[in-house]
């Protein structure tokens, strides 16, 4: 009886990874646009005016609300609130697979024909300052750099070290993240927004 009610659990839609459930979720589309008979990549800069990462460039996208019944609906929905996009003009060309930052942070990213003459007038002012976009040939030839970041783990002031081995003597081990970047005119493309678009390009080469 329990092995056949595991099995059936098993069987059953199961997480992408532990913990996320918990995890802050985001979801963001690569807005492929025409300009001038040429397909480009749309991305934003963030609003001067935003609290968190002013003046960042990113792909439209945002927090996954409780209210959206899909990470896709939760991209669509913020792709129209940040350039005023009708949902319904959206070509959706599909889901990539998402970036895991880590167990705590999740970003599911889409691919969607999107029309350039919606945004140029429509954009949100608040949220973002401006759009551009980059080729997509260009970017099949240019060749991004790396630099890495060191992570360390810091425990809590209440962390239980005295009941783990080593106690307060315990070697957490740190990581090395890597940071790519790509420099077109006079905007730098880094972070996540990066690495996404990284993996894309990988993809259609």
């Amino acid at each position: 009886m329990f092995l056949d009610k595991l099995k059936n659990q098993f069987n059953e839609n199961q997480s992408l990874f532990i913990g996320e459930e918990t995890a802050f979720r985001s979801a963001v589309l690569i807005p492929l646009v025409q300009v001038g008979g040429e397909w480009h990549i749309l991305f934003e800069v963030r609003s001067f005016t935003m609290r968190k990462q002013p003046g960042d460039i990113s792909f439209p996208g945002g927090r996954i609300d409780s209210t959206d019944p899909s990470p896709m609906a939760a991209a669509l929905r913020e792709t129209h609130e940040e350039l005023g996009v009708d949902p319904q003009t959206i070509t959706l060309i599909r889901r990539l697979s998402p970036y895991i930052a880590s167990p705590s942070f999740v970003v599911y990213p889409f691919v969607a024909i999107i029309d350039y003459s919606q945004i140029l007038h429509s954009y949100n002012k608040e949220e973002v300052e401006e759009v551009f976009t980059i080729p997509v040939k260009w970017l099949l030839n240019y060749e991004p750099y790396m630099h890495l970041v060191s992570v360390e783990t810091v425990p809590s002031a209440d962390f239980p070290f005295e009941k783990i081995m080593n106690g307060v003597n315990y070697q957490w081990r740190t990581r090395s993240m890597e940071e790519w970047f790509y420099d077109y005119e006079k905007y730098t493309i880094w972070g996540l927004t990066a690495r996404i678009l990284k993996h894309f390009v990988e993809i259609i080469k």
